[in-house]
């Protein structure tokens, strides 16, 4: 996704006058720590001199979020390890192992050097994943899925079922 994906609509270079332009062909990755870095968190972007439109804070949030795609049958599972034990293609491996997708994949350093990865599976439960990743020596520190919705939603359905038998006696 580049900065031309992105633009802010309605709004036009010159009635917001930024700061910092960009070529509209930058990656959002890239445009990020430049918006981040600029005051009033705008960016105008140029394609070859000409002027396009501008990025702000919420459309730089709608491109991103963009990049993440909504699924009701995911989990997540977060892991710790040392720079040189990460490894993505091990990581995917241990997920494939457990018979789940890897959808998504986020890493950032934690505060004592090692780096924190978020992983997001196509798989409701995440247990299987769990044990799968301790097996690589990943240290798992939260795992959350959707099979805790279903089952808080089977127990609904249990009780609703039992008030109208209460009911109807």
């Amino acid at each position: 996704m580049t900065a031309r994906e992105i633009l802010s609509p309605g709004k036009t270079v010159a009635e917001r006058n930024p700061v910092r332009t960009v070529e509209a062909d930058m990656p959002l990755l890239e445009l990020l720590p430049r918006l981040l870095d600029t005051p009033g968190r705008e960016v105008g972007v140029n394609d070859g001199g000409i002027p396009l439109g501008v990025v702000d804070q919420t459309s730089m949030l709608e491109g991103l979020a963009r990049m993440i795609a909504p699924r009701d049958d995911c989990s997540e599972v977060t892991v710790e390890c040392l720079p040189e034990d990460y490894s993505a293609s091990v990581l995917a491996h241990a997920v494939e192992d457990s018979d789940a997708h890897l959808v998504d994949l986020f890493s950032t350093p934690s505060a004592d050097g090692r780096i924190r990865v978020t992983l997001r599976l196509r798989h409701s439960d995440p247990s299987a994943a769990v044990r799968s990743l301790e097996r690589y020596d990943f240290k798992v520190l939260e795992a959350h899925g959707s099979s805790d919705v279903m089952r808080d939603s089977a127990i609904a359905a249990e009780r609703l079922m039992a008030l109208q038998a209460l009911l109807n006696v």
